[in-house]
């Protein structure tokens, strides 16, 4: 009898290990900053790499402490046609000019060393590569071709998921249609909101910028 609760226990400690509160009780790596983004689905644990990505990590941290990503949505679910279960998830502020900070240089993976392997965060940009702002990826299975290479810069990756990976999985399943070019059918239909991103290492460091999306604009008063 005591073998078989002494089984149970360990298979108990187990499956609490990759739940988000066992995750947030361990602490954060060193060199590492952990945010929590709260979503309609559930909560994502994201660990992010200051050390080898230092500028991606900051310029991240700067939308999460100035409440930037608060109230946006997680829009875009691109699935892999031969592999419907694999693909990325995209958030963010999306082409909100009142959210937006400042570009700035990409980081490469060629210069960071961190690959889009399976839930990597990397950010979304347009065609110049210092465009990367608002707007993040999740990915679902390696993304290999979002790494740098010969004559392409890639996207900049800058940390990974450390739980909440069925909540990253069951957005991406979401029904999708709309958009257009790249973006073509991977519009999410069902809004999937992110209610908040926060810290949960060091002390936030809001910009000091103005956070014109909370000004309401007042009705027209009655005649």
């Amino acid at each position: 009898m005591r073998r078989v609760m002494m089984g149970l226990l360990a298979v108990a400690t187990l499956a609490g290990a990759g739940s988000p509160q066992a995750a947030n009780r361990a602490g954060p790596k060193p060199g590492t900053v952990r945010v929590r983004l709260v979503t309609s689905e559930g909560p994502i644990l994201l660990a992010l790499d200051a050390r080898h990505a230092p500028k991606t990590t900051q310029n991240f941290l700067e939308y999460v402490d100035d409440g930037r990503f608060d109230g946006t949505d997680f829009y875009r679910a691109s699935r892999q046609k031969s592999s419907p279960t694999t693909g990325f998830i995209q958030a963010g502020i999306r082409t909100d000019a009142r959210r937006i900070l400042p570009p700035f240089p990409l980081e490469t993976t060629a210069q960071t060393g961190i690959k889009h392997g399976d839930a990597t965060i990397s950010m979304a940009r347009g065609m110049n590569p210092a465009s990367a702002g608002g707007n993040f990826f999740i990915t679902v299975g390696p993304a290999p071709a979002m790494d740098a290479r010969a004559g392409y810069p890639g996207y900049a990756a800058f940390g990974h998921v450390v739980a909440g990976m069925d909540v990253v999985k069951r957005i991406l399943a979401k029904p999708t249609g709309g958009g257009m070019d790249a973006f073509k059918d991977q519009m999410i239909l069902k809004r999937v909101a992110l209610v908040s991103a926060r810290r949960l290492d060091g002390v936030a460091k809001p910009t000091g910028l103005p956070r014109a999306w909370l000004i309401k604009t007042r009705p027209d008063r009655a005649k």
